[in-house]
């Protein structure tokens, strides 16, 4: 579906959640021309007032009251990923647009009917991660697109640590159903893995039983307790339209941490793909295999530079916003995080009931970002 196109000059902004990570998108979008944040809001007014302050936002309060208010026309949502569905929900009843922080839900229903109902109202709807929009992911994408490596075969990725109970101060949520290694991490590997090689069709997955509880670790309330209600430590197969599969471990559990390792094997070279949750990062191509290759010859890596403007979290609303204005569509769109979602509690159904599952969603090919695609330009008059 195509929006038609929607006023002119900057889109007007609510941002929705003034947690941890609002202030990184809040640093991004108040410095994107083409984008003007008017109001923060939280279930907790004064937290949105130091968010507010901290970032020049002129107004502040409750999420209702970032709803209420006829200057914002896109709602980027910010909140725990239990509330995104119902958050979304509100914001396109209230005739906004939304860009929503991974995942788009915990569930398919709910996920699904808010795809149904921001076509039904003629809104756009876009889902973190926009780390695929930073010049890393994009620059590899151009070098597997110009045939560089050859037809895609299979990848292997790992993101495995402690836990976030290490750093987050209220880290339960990431703990219970729509968080674990899966859900918080597993949208960035997976939309990668997706975006590169089309919809996944069949999902496998294993994970040993996880620590009945958890400890908080820093913060003012470090040394609580809390229970943990999803698996922690996951081994993923995936197979896809295309043929190709995928290995990934998931891990909360690991005295070691492996944060990006991402490989991707074509017939004529491998790909080595930066941290996930960085935008620009060194892309490594491997020289090819010849008969003189040794058996146990370590491969020999070439660096490629990543092409394209170093930005952070808060470049899909943008992208969001340019396409509320042209009447396009978001690249980071909502039926491309339904089926991510789908892959992941397609995920925790192999896990629960041992055994593979069948998809039915898919995803329609994602373009590459245009190379002179620039977040500090004024494009919107």
């Amino acid at each position: 579906m195509t929006t038609a196109p929607l006023s002119h000059g900057p889109v007007g902004i609510g941002v929705i959640g003034a947690g941890m990570i609002s202030d990184t998108y809040l640093d991004n979008l108040t410095r994107f021309p083409d984008v003007r944040v008017v109001h923060v809001g939280d279930l907790d007014p004064e937290r949105a007032r130091q968010r507010a302050e901290q970032h020049g936002v002129p107004r502040f309060g409750t999420p209702d009251d970032v709803l209420a208010e006829p200057e914002v026309e896109l709602v980027v949502n910010l909140t725990i990923p239990a509330a995104h569905a119902a958050v979304s929900s509100a914001a396109l009843t209230a005739g906004k647009h939304v860009w929503s922080e991974k995942p788009i839900g915990i569930e398919r229903e709910s996920a699904k009917a808010l795809i149904e109902q921001a076509d039904a109202a003629g809104l756009l709807l876009g889902v973190a991660p926009d780390t695929v929009l930073g010049p890393a992911f994009q620059t590899a994408r151009r070098v597997i697109e110009s045939g560089a490596i050859g037809d895609l075969m299979a990848a292997q990725t790992v993101l495995q640590y402690a836990g976030p109970d290490l750093f987050h101060p209220s880290p339960e949520f990431l703990f219970a159903p729509g968080g674990g290694p899966v859900f918080d991490v597993g949208p960035y590997i997976l939309t990668e893995l997706v975006l590169l090689f089309g919809p996944v069709v069949r999902v496998s997955a294993v994970a040993p039983p996880a620590r009945p509880q958890r400890t908080i670790l820093v913060g003012d309330r470090a040394g609580e307790t809390f229970p943990v209600g999803v698996p922690t430590h996951v081994s993923a197969l995936l197979e896809f339209a295309s043929g190709a599969v995928s290995q990934t471990l998931l891990s909360f559990e690991t005295p070691v941490s492996r944060q990006g390792i991402f490989e991707v094997h074509g017939t004529t070279a491998s790909l080595q793909l930066g941290d996930h949750n960085l935008f620009t990062d060194n892309v490594l191509i491997s020289q090819a295999v010849t008969a003189s290759s040794k058996l146990r010859d370590q491969p020999v890596w070439d660096e490629i530079a990543p092409q394209g403007v170093d930005v952070g979290r808060g470049v899909g609303a943008l992208d969001m916003a340019r396409a509320i204005r042209a009447g396009g569509q978001p690249l980071a769109s909502g039926r491309l995080a339904y089926h991510v979602l789908d892959i992941m509690a397609s995920i925790d159904d192999a896990i629960r009931e041992h055994r593979t599952v069948e998809l039915t969603s898919a995803t329609d090919p994602v373009p590459v970002l245009p190379e002179d695609f620039d977040p500090y330009a004024s494009t919107l008059g």
